[in-house]
């Protein structure tokens, strides 16, 4: 699989998410923003968090330490940098550096305090409850708004938490002093450089399939659906060169749109076959769609939805006029792409 079309699907996706989170902001406000936020997050959580400890080597450690490491070794993955401090078996810091991947570049400008809250309370206040131990919470020292950056620590306590408890905050409090010798890393021979590209690609992805789920039960399907698509075809029209550049393509006609895509659909480890080519159209069947292998079936036609916008801004972002057509075809997408008349 090329390492570079793996790279740009991990990029668009980001890129989408940013875009998303901007137009939940501006046109819903801050609370429709924590709802939304929460609801993403708590399903990130249920999906991911237990089924990675073993994964990252975590099983049988200290709860408190298990879980700042989590953080540091599964955002590391995802191309978010995260440092680790340890106090004790039952207290370890977390620090988030800069640039942040979930508001990255001037998007950090555009997002209310309350879409930290949601992330802080769908996933750090839920760790204790999903290891079974009620003891375990999350201190939050600084967040970005308002903050010098998202830090705390995740504590071990001799009670069990309210779950008023789980979270709390202590703006005063520091982590102490960075070892870079102390730093979690995981296990090399189960995670070389190719798995680490698509863990990355994958990080971004489930953001968008995790995060247009989430909306939808936040604001209604058509509403957020609506938002979905607006926020893909701009993010399209918006990073298509910097994905052509990516992948060492040049814009021209329908054939090499559809080259492009191609090549960007098996950056995420789909098939792509060209059924048909001429003059003024090309055709091509694209089957073993990874966005909706773990997609239950009701998010399924949405999510497509939505992605068919993302490639249609995309394409709709070079000199030539094309017209971009999907249609669904059997364990896929059957794509025309025709040079406009």
């Amino acid at each position: 699989m090329n390492q570079k079309a793996i790279e740009a699907q991990a990029d668009i996706h980001h890129q989408w998410f940013l875009g998303m989170q901007l137009m939940v902001s501006t046109r819903h406000g801050p609370d429709v923003v924590y709802d939304w936020i929460f609801r993403l997050f708590r399903r990130q959580h249920k999906a991911k968090f237990l089924s990675s400890f073993e994964k990252l080597g975590l099983s049988g450690q200290p709860h408190a330490v298990a879980c700042a490491k989590y953080h540091v070794l599964s955002n590391g993955i995802g191309g978010v940098p995260v440092e680790y401090y340890e106090e004790s078996p039952t207290k370890a810091w977390v620090r988030f550096r800069y640039p942040r991947w979930m508001f990255d570049g001037p998007v950090i400008c555009g997002m209310p305090a309350e879409a930290s809250r949601g992330f802080l309370h769908g996933w750090y206040a839920q760790n204790g409850i999903s290891l079974g131990n009620p003891r375990l919470g999350f201190v939050c020292v600084s967040e970005d708004i308002g903050g010098w950056g998202l830090c705390g620590y995740f504590q071990e306590y001799d009670q069990d938490l309210t779950p008023e408890q789980r979270l709390q905050f202590a703006p005063n409090e520091r982590p102490p002093q960075f070892d870079p010798t102390a730093q979690p890393t995981p296990p090399t021979a189960e995670w070389p450089a190719e798995r680490v590209a698509k863990a990355n690609r994958n990080y971004a992805v489930d953001y968008i399939c995790n995060g247009l789920t989430a909306l939808v039960e936040t604001i209604g399907q058509d509403a957020a659906v609506n938002l979905a698509k607006t926020s893909a075809r701009l993010t399209g029209l918006q990073r298509a060169r910097h994905l052509y550049h990516t992948l060492g393509l040049e814009e021209g006609g329908h054939s090499e749109a559809a080259a492009f895509l191609a090549a960007l659909f098996q950056g995420m480890g789909d098939r792509v076959e060209i059924i048909e080519t001429s003059p003024t159209e090309t055709i091509f069947l694209h089957s073993d769609l990874r966005l909706v292998r773990n997609t239950d079936q009701a998010s399924r036609a949405d999510l497509i939805t939505c992605w068919i916008a993302l490639w249609r801004g995309a394409i709709s972002a070079g000199r030539a006029f094309l017209n971009v057509s999907a249609t669904p075809a059997d364990n896929g997408l059957t794509w025309t792409i025709t040079a406009d008349s």
